[in-house]
């Protein structure tokens, strides 16, 4: 193995565009032991933020997905806030998502929980029991592997108060968000 010595690397043109691979297919680039990287515009897409612009009702004992109808964000087109309210990315790899909701106009409720699906099914929840403060808030996390292709994720929620209840609306209240984190 040799060594090379430089201080920069440009693109033949030096015109500050171009291409300069390193590396073949296949091949891993490593740095050395402390090094660090500069420069680089971190990649997490694709990425998306939506929100609910108005409040939803939530029946009580029954699953209901949440409508997140507003993109704060969605770089690659592939939240649908209209029709089936779910991230479908076209890039493979593992996505971080986070969802928060919000209940209003409740005292006490006894079950409160909320759902990530993939394709249909639960991933993750954040399940609650118990007697909870007015207007709760619940999150969920987690980091699910998408195929690229066919892969949704989708947010539920579930209560049971006892009659229906509202989510609140509003960017900072009822979101749902998303990125790739690597392949």
């Amino acid at each position: 193995m040799s060594d090379l010595f430089v201080d920069n690397i440009k693109h033949q043109s030096s015109q500050g565009s171009g291409t300069i691979t390193l590396g073949a297919s296949g091949e891993t680039i490593a740095l050395a032991s402390g090094a660090q990287v500069s420069g680089f515009t971190g990649q997490n897409y694709p990425a998306f933020r939506a929100y609910r612009s108005t409040s939803q009702a939530i029946p009580s004992s029954t699953f209901t997905k949440i409508q997140f109808d507003t993109e704060t964000f969605d770089t690659d087109s592939a939240y649908d806030n209209s029709t089936n309210y779910r991230f479908t990315p076209q890039v493979a790899g593992k996505y971080f998502f986070t969802t928060t909701i919000r209940m209003v106009g409740i005292s006490t409720i006894t079950n409160y929980q909320v759902y990530l699906y993939k394709n249909g099914s639960m991933h993750s929840r954040f399940a609650n029991g118990g007697t909870h403060a007015a207007n709760p808030s619940n999150s969920v996390s987690d980091i699910v592997t998408m195929n690229g292709s066919t892969d949704y994720v989708e947010v539920f929620v579930y209560q049971t108060y006892g009659s229906d209840r509202d989510i609140d609306n509003g960017t900072s209240n009822t979101y749902f968000l998303g990125y790739r984190i690597g392949a």
